[in-house]
């Protein structure tokens, strides 16, 4: 390397996030642009509606919240036209200083987990966000061009591990008690974020983790607090997850929890000021809640 040349290095998605949950909370709005809510805002079912849906959430959340979560399939699902809105949503809430976890729930192998890694993670893709949601049921292996491309661009995974939909347990709970799949998941997210815990950070490899899980957390024996990850919580608030629930799951974990809401901060829309209005309501709860 020439005497001029300074390696910088990026700061981690893990800092990041800590440092934007503890500015704003520990609060992740979702973007979903669920047909139901078009209704609700009086926009019509078209391109030109989610855009509307869209840049008004964007303008409502961006420097509120600790992250902005967009949902990728209500996007996908208007072809070419929403790809295009959620491209431009990610480029305003990256220029507003926002992070941004797409929902994409991926998952392959190969060339084709690695290009994946470069749509979503890499540092010029117009879908580029600072996190995204992976699935490892191809085995946890098959993520690892994400993930080395999240940790090498500055960026995060978010890893589906212990989800409350009652299908999931039929794959996360299989070998029980001490050996069940989602322990392996567990497992190998810890040894990912092993380089951020010893520098005292929040690691950049997360888990989604339901706050409805119930007791799996306990019976299958599961040591989040030692995986050092961030953990993205869907179920808190509308959908039902108290305070002695989320104890229950998280336990010591619980200062690492990102809890999710999407449509009951949605559904005060489609005012922009009631819609900031309610993201800052739902995140000093959930600061109370999670304390």
């Amino acid at each position: 390397m020439a005497d001029d040349e300074v390696t910088i290095e990026r700061p981690s998605f893990g800092a990041r996030l800590r440092t934007a949950m503890e500015a704003h909370g520990p609060l992740c709005v979702g973007i979903d642009p669920h047909p139901g809510l078009f209704d609700q805002w009086d926009l019509p079912h078209t391109p030109e509606g989610l855009e509307r849906f869209t840049m008004s959430c964007v303008e409502a959340f961006a420097g509120t919240v600790a992250a902005v979560k967009p949902q990728s399939a209500f996007y996908e699902q208007f072809g070419s036209a929403g790809t295009a809105v959620l491209e431009k949503a990610l480029a305003a809430l990256r220029e507003a200083g926002t992070l941004t976890v797409l929902d994409a729930k991926r998952g392959d192998i190969g060339s084709t987990m690695a290009a994946y890694a470069v749509a979503y993670l890499s540092d010029h893709a117009p879908l580029r966000a600072d996190a995204v949601t992976l699935s490892p049921y191809l085995g946890y292996g098959s993520l690892r061009p994400a993930i080395d491309t999240a940790l090498g661009t500055g960026r995060g995974v978010f890893v589906l591990a212990l989800t409350s939909n009652p299908e999931g347990a039929s794959v996360q709970h299989a070998g029980g008690p001490g050996a069940s799949v989602a322990g392996g998941i567990v497992n190998a997210v810890r040894e990912d974020n092993r380089k951020a815990a010893r520098k005292g950070q929040l690691g950049s490899v997360g888990m989604v983790v339901g706050a409805t899980t119930g007791s799996a957390v306990e019976h299958l024996q599961l040591d989040l607090a030692s995986a050092n990850a961030p953990l993205l919580a869907p179920g808190i608030g509308a959908q039902g997850g108290t305070a002695d629930d989320l104890r229950r799951v998280f336990g010591s974990a619980l200062p690492h929890v990102l809890a999710t809401s999407s449509r009951e901060v949605l559904a005060a829309g489609p005012d922009v000021a009631a819609l900031r209005s309610k993201a800052l309501e739902t995140a000093e709860g959930l600061r109370e809640l999670l304390a």
